[in-house]
Formats: structure tokens, C-alpha cells, sequence
């Protein structure tokens, strides 16, 4: 039976990793190589990301290792030579890494993450890297208009069954409790990050029962303090049910809330509230959910729907307006000199490097990419989380931890600048600033002028 679990992340990767990672121990190059993480360019959807995943990334980097298993087979393909299987047999990732703190909101061409390490390992990371950053990260971004959409509403996540594979929902779960999800419904996630659990019913449950009122008769009797789901025949008779159910338990009714989840919410959420109202029941809640993100949230909310709670699943899972980032790993660096690309629209910069932002009246006013060993103005957002292939303190910060900073980053960007846009949902009126230093630029243009172009 197969092993569908991925318990050997060295083998995530792509084939021309290995092959390239083979020359170049065939040719000796084993010199320092630094390879950088960005994203080249926002979605037009996107005034800012959110960085994410990193922690993913440098877990796996700890644990990159070949099993015996992964070895034999790779021996089977019969593309690597002998001398090469035997030198993986012994590999552990050794390099060292700086990152922003996850929760940090990033522009176009910043480097989210920075690889130093000898050049075939730096080379066969870079799949897993670029994975676990590039799915964090877009999921965050998006969670995080979803976040501000809602106005300090609470926001639930309900996306694992639409999710991109197991750990894609697990993960995502993750990161959407970063940028300010309240709790999620996922079990695994809630297990293993300590996330709050939230969670209704189905429509199942409903169906097996001859009435919404039987159906809610019963759930509540075991779960008293539940959300009841109204909509399964026909919405305002399910919330009759619930106010029904109400004046039979009298002081014993502890149901929190209604959930709609279809039809026109915002007619449905005035009607619902009114009639929850007169009976007396003000303080239950109405939740809505089905297909919900950052757009339809604004709207609901701007034409005055009493909704004061949202579940939230598929179209934040996939990001589905936005569904990838240009996300790039590359050589900046090998042996001490820099290294660039040239290629149409995807030059890059050289060098190790460090990331400003200045900040003005307690907002972010600007960011400069910098080389690492320049001072600058500003506060430095690259900081060493991994030397020698093991994590530091610094990049062991608690999830709850990390939630509240890019809770304060994200309410640090300047709407007086960008516009209100920026922490909305419609595209930004002027892009937030992001400049190369002069010594940053000097270098490339040395780099290019050496190569002859």
C-alpha cells in the first residue's frame, strides 16, 4: 500500500535539482551560493501581501534528509551516478536563513526569504522553500482582505474540504488564524496549532430529522451552546424553529446563533434579525456563509446587513480571484560575487541584501532593498532564523505571538497614503513605495557591465 504521507521532504522536489545538484558536485562547485525569495510582481487584486509559510519551510529544511527508501529509488531511475547517491546518503541541509517574521506585509520584488548555503544544497531546496512560502503566503494575503472586510467581525474558517490536498488545509488553516482569523473547524489544525475550534451542523442532520424543530430539539439538547443552521427548507420558517425551540427551553435556551448559509443573505439577515428581535432574542447571533469572500463581505456589510459573523471556506482556500503568486527562487550570489539575471521582465538584483521600512507618525512610509551590509534609515525586516541548518529564536516565535505582530503590521500601512483601499478590497490609487538603494543599483549595473550588456 502506498504512503501517501510526505515524511521524506527531501524528495520534494523537481528532478533538475538532483541532475543540476550532481554537476555541479561532478565540476566542484561547492562555493557559497545565495538564492533569494520574492514575488515579482502583486496580482492586480493585491495592494500588499502578507509573508507566511516561512515556519513550514524552516521545519522541513531540519528534517531534509535521504532515507535508504528515497536513495534505492532514485538508484533505479538510473540518472545519478554512484559517487552522487552515496554523497546524499550523508546530506543534511547545513545552510543559513534570513526571513521577514511571518505576518510582515511585502511588495513586489522585496526578499521575503534569503538562502546562504553551500551551492548544491542551497540548489535542492528550492522547491520545497518556494512551495511552503508561495502557498502561506497567498492564502494569508487573501485571508487578510477577508480579515479587513469584515471590520472586526469574527471570521471562521471553513475551507479544508475544498483545499488543495491534506496539509494544504492544515496549512491554510494556519495561516489564515495569523492574519486574524477568530478559529477554524478543522480538527487537525486545531490539534496542532492550538487554534480555536468552531463548527455548526449540516444540512444532513436536518434532513434525518421530520422538521427543522426536531432537528434542533435534539442538537441543542447535546450541544446547547451551538449555532443552529436555519436554511435547510426554508429560511425564515428555520428561524421560527429556532425562536419555537426558544420559548420551550425558556431560561435553559443557551443556542448562541443562526446561520444562513444561501439565498439573498442580506434580506434573509434583516428578516432574521427582526424576527429575533421581537421574540426577544437579541443577543443570538446570526452567522452567514456559502461562497463568501473579501468582495462579498464589503458589500454586505456596506448595505447595512445585521451579520455579525461570517464563515468563510473555498474561495480564501484557492484564492480564487488571485490563485498564485510570481513567486522566484534565485541565484544572487556565488562565491563571494554577485550574480544577475538579465531575461525580460525577470532581471534581478545581486548580493545578500537587507529590507528597510521607514515609518512616519507610526505608519509604514516606504520600503528601500538594500546590500546587507549597507545602514540605512529605517527598520531592518531581514533577520537570521536558521544558521547550520537549525532554527533560531528568532524565528521560533508562538503562533499567537506572530498573530498579534501582524496584527500591528498590517495596522501600520497607510491608508492616508494608499488610500482607504489599501486595507479594503478595491485595487490602491498609488502603490506603496519601494526603492533600490544607489549601492544596490551600482552593483548591478558593475554586474552587468562585466558580462558585456
Amino acid at each position: 500500500m502506498t504512503d501517501r504521507r510526505v515524511t521524506d521532504p527531501s524528495m520534494f522536489t523537481d528532478l533538475y535539482e538532483l541532475t543540476m545538484a550532481q554537476a555541479y558536485l561532478a565540476g566542484d562547485l561547492q562555493d557559497e551560493a545565495v538564492f533569494d525569495l520574492s514575488v515579482r510582481r502583486l496580482p492586480p487584486q493585491r495592494n500588499f501581501l502578507v509573508a507566511c509559510g516561512i515556519d513550514a519551510a524552516l521545519e522541513h529544511l531540519e528534517r531534509f534528509s535521504f532515507s535508504a527508501e528515497a536513495l534505492d529509488w532514485l538508484d533505479s531511475l538510473g540518472r545519478f551516478s554512484p559517487t552522487f547517491l552515496d554523497a546524499l546518503a550523508s546530506f543534511r541541509f547545513l545552510g543559513d536563513v534570513y526571513a521577514v517574521a511571518e505576518g510582515t506585509p511585502v511588495f513586489a520584488d522585496e526578499p521575503i526569504l534569503e538562502v546562504v548555503a553551500p551551492l548544491p544544497q542551497a540548489q535542492m531546496v528550492e522547491t520545497l522553500v518556494l512551495n511552503q512560502v508561495h502557498f502561506g503566503t497567498l492564502v494569508a494575503s487573501k485571508g487578510a482582505r477577508v480579515v479587513q472586510a469584515a471590520g472586526g467581525r469574527p471570521v471562521i474558517d471553513f475551507g479544508s474540504r475544498r483545499a488543495h490536498g491534506l496539509e494544504a488545509g492544515v496549512e491554510a488553516a494556519r495561516a489564515l488564524y495569523l492574519v486574524g482569523f477568530a478559529s477554524t473547524s478543522n480538527l487537525l489544525a486545531g490539534q496542532r496549532w492550538g487554534i480555536p475550534m468552531a463548527g455548526t451542523m449540516a444540512h444532513s442532520y436536518v434532513e434525518v430529522h421530520q422538521s427543522d424543530l426536531e432537528a434542533f430539539r435534539a442538537f441543542a439538547a447535546e450541544h446547547p451552546d451551538t449555532i443552529l443552521l436555519v436554511d435547510t427548507y426554508d429560511t425564515l420558517d428555520g428561524v421560527r424553529a429556532a425562536i419555537q425551540l426558544a420559548a420551550e427551553l425558556g431560561g435553559a435556551f443557551r443556542v448562541q446563533g443562526i446561520r444562513l448559509d444561501s439565498g439573498d443573505l442580506r434580506g434573509l439577515a434583516r428578516e432574521s434579525r427582526a424576527l429575533l428581535d421581537a421574540a426577544g432574542l437579541g443577543h443570538v447571533q446570526i452567522v452567514a456563509g456559502g461562497g463568501l469572500d473579501e468582495y462579498a463581505i464589503a458589500r454586505l456589510l456596506h448595505e447595512g446587513a445585521p451579520i455579525d459573523a461570517f464563515a468563510v471556506g473555498t474561495r480564501v482556500v484557492v484564492s480564487q480571484d488571485a490563485p498564485s503568486l510570481d513567486a522566484v527562487y534565485k541565484l544572487v550570489e556565488y562565491g563571494g560575487r554577485g550574480r544577475i539575471k538579465l531575461s525580460t521582465d525577470k532581471a534581478t538584483l545581486p548580493g545578500k541584501k537587507q529590507l528597510f521600512r521607514l515609518s512616519e507618525d507610526g505608519r509604514a512610509a516606504g520600503d528601500t532593498i538594500a546590500l546587507r551590509e549597507e545602514a540605512r534609515q529605517g527598520r531592518p525586516l531581514l533577520a537570521q532564523v536558521m544558521r547550520e541548518g537549525r532554527r533560531l529564536p528568532a524565528g521560533g516565535a508562538s503562533l499567537e505571538e506572530s498573530r498579534e505582530r501582524t496584527r500591528e503590521a498590517i495596522a501600520e500601512l497607510p491608508p492616508s497614503l494608499l488610500g482607504e483601499a489599501l486595507l479594503g478590497v478595491e485595487p490602491a490609487a498609488a502603490t506603496y513605495p519601494v526603492s533600490v538603494s544607489a549601492d544596490l543599483e551600482a552593483e548591478r549595473a558593475r554586474i552587468q557591465k562585466a558580462l558585456g550588456y
